[in-house]
């Protein structure tokens, strides 16, 4: 038999209780309580948990309400009791005032990057501050012995000769 305090296999638990002591526990694919799932343990929930939950009834929620008031008719709401509610000109505006919102931002953001891109006919999209001609850096150097070339920019004349001139 094992010693309790001993672990060797991939496939067990070490686990510490509050009073030091040592146990040890198999993982089991049936036993849910070691195997990670089911209960938080003595931890408790996490805050993103309750939120992302929260969140999500109170998006259903709000979604039926939409429904509701969106597609009943006013008699049946009045007839619950319902009796003060938005202008059913909202249940259309709202939605479309929204989509056009997105579609507008998306086209404002695709403007931006476009003034802020400098033109292709200037040196600033090949060059910058940060840009590094490659060195002769032990270049006498030969087979196995020769080092790792320092990080550097491959100029535009070895990309059009690599990219065009096989071509011919």
């Amino acid at each position: 038999m094992e010693e309790p305090h001993s672990v060797n296999s991939p496939r067990r638990i070490l686990s510490f209780s509050k009073r030091r002591r040592t146990t040890t526990a198999s993982v089991l694919f049936d036993d849910k309580t070691n195997s990670g799932f089911g209960v938080s343990g003595e931890h408790g929930t996490k805050p993103s948990e309750v939120y992302g939950f929260v969140g999500s009834i109170t998006t259903v929620v709000a979604t039926v309400i939409f429904l509701v008031w969106a597609y009943i008719p006013e008699p049946w709401l009045h007839s619950v009791g319902i009796f003060y509610y938005p202008s059913r000109y909202w249940a259309l505006a709202v939605p479309t005032y929204t989509m056009v919102i997105i579609v507008l931002a998306i086209g404002f953001y695709i403007g931006l990057n476009f003034i802020s891109t400098p033109p292709p006919t200037s040196l600033t999209t090949i060059f910058d501050e940060f840009s590094r001609e490659p060195s002769s850096f032990l270049s006498h150097i030969k087979g196995d012995e020769q080092p790792i070339e320092p990080i550097s920019d491959i100029g535009i004349n070895k990309i059009n000769a690599i990219m065009f001139d096989d071509a011919k």
